[in-house]
C-alpha cells in the first residue's frame, strides 16, 4: 500500500473513533494530502463538525488572513497541507459557558491518531496552533516564550522544525497586542521563509 492510500485508510479509521464518551462525534478531518507541513490545532468547535473541516468558523477565518499573507490561501491551505488537531471531536461546552478543554484522558487517547500520521508524513514543518497544540512538543510558559521562534524538536527519531501560533480566537487580544501582534508576525515570516512552506507555494495542489 503506498502512503496516501495508507493515508486515507487512517483517516476512515479515525473518522469512526468513538473512544471517548464526553467527546461529541464524528471527529474533523482535513484532507487525506501528502504534505511536508503539518497544521495542529487544539479541537474542533461546534461548527467545524456540522460543516465537516477544521477551522470552518470564525477562528479559521483569522488563520486564513494570516496565511494568505504570506502565500497561501485558504483553498490552497486547504488542499496542501495536512490539518489535524490534538483532538478530534468537538469537547462539548462547559457549564459556565465557552468551549471546555480535553481531559488529559482525551489528549492521550487522541494521540495515536496523530502519532501514526507522523509516521506516514515526515513532515518538514509542524505548525501547533494554540496552547493545547504547542504544549504537545514544547515546554513553556508564556506564549512569547514560544512564539516568534524556530524550534528544532525530535519526533518518532526525526529532527523537525516547529513554528508555534497563538491561537486565533476573537476571544483573545494577544495576537492583536503587542507583544504578541509583533511576535505573530515574525512566526509567520518565519514560516514564509521554511523551504517545506515555500515548496507548497510553488507546487500543484495535493502534492
Amino acid at each position: 500500500m503506498n502512503r496516501l492510500d495508507a493515508l486515507k485508510q487512517h483517516q476512515q479509521q479515525l473518522h469512526a473513533c468513538r473512544a471517548c464518551p464526553d467527546m461529541q462525534p464524528p471527529p474533523v478531518l482535513g484532507e487525506a494530502v501528502l504534505s511536508p507541513v503539518l497544521l495542529l490545532g487544539q479541537a474542533p468547535g461546534e461548527k467545524e463538525p456540522i460543516l465537516g473541516r477544521p477551522f470552518a468558523w470564525t477562528a479559521g477565518k483569522t488563520l486564513f488572513q494570516w496565511f494568505s499573507g504570506i502565500g497561501l490561501d485558504e483553498s490552497a491551505v486547504r488542499s496542501r497541507l495536512y490539518m489535524a488537531a490534538v483532538c478530534r471531536c468537538f469537547p462539548g461546552k462547559k457549564p459556565q459557558g465557552g468551549d471546555r478543554v480535553p481531559s488529559p484522558a482525551e489528549i492521550e487517547h487522541c494521540s495515536r491518531w496523530l502519532d501514526r500520521e507522523l509516521e506516514l508524513l515526515q513532515p518538514q514543518l509542524l505548525i501547533p496552533v494554540g496552547k493545547l497544540a504547542i504544549a504537545r512538543f514544547l515546554q513553556f510558559r508564556r506564549l512569547v516564550d514560544v512564539i516568534g521562534q524556530d524550534h528544532r524538536c525530535r519526533i518518532q527519531g526525526r529532527d523537525i522544525d516547529v513554528i508555534p501560533l497563538p491561537h486565533p480566537s476573537g476571544a483573545s487580544t494577544w495576537h492583536r497586542t503587542d507583544p504578541g501582534r509583533e511576535l505573530l508576525q515574525q512566526a509567520l515570516r518565519r514560516i514564509e521563509r521554511h523551504p517545506a512552506w515555500q515548496s507548497l507555494i510553488h507546487s500543484p495542489p495535493g502534492l
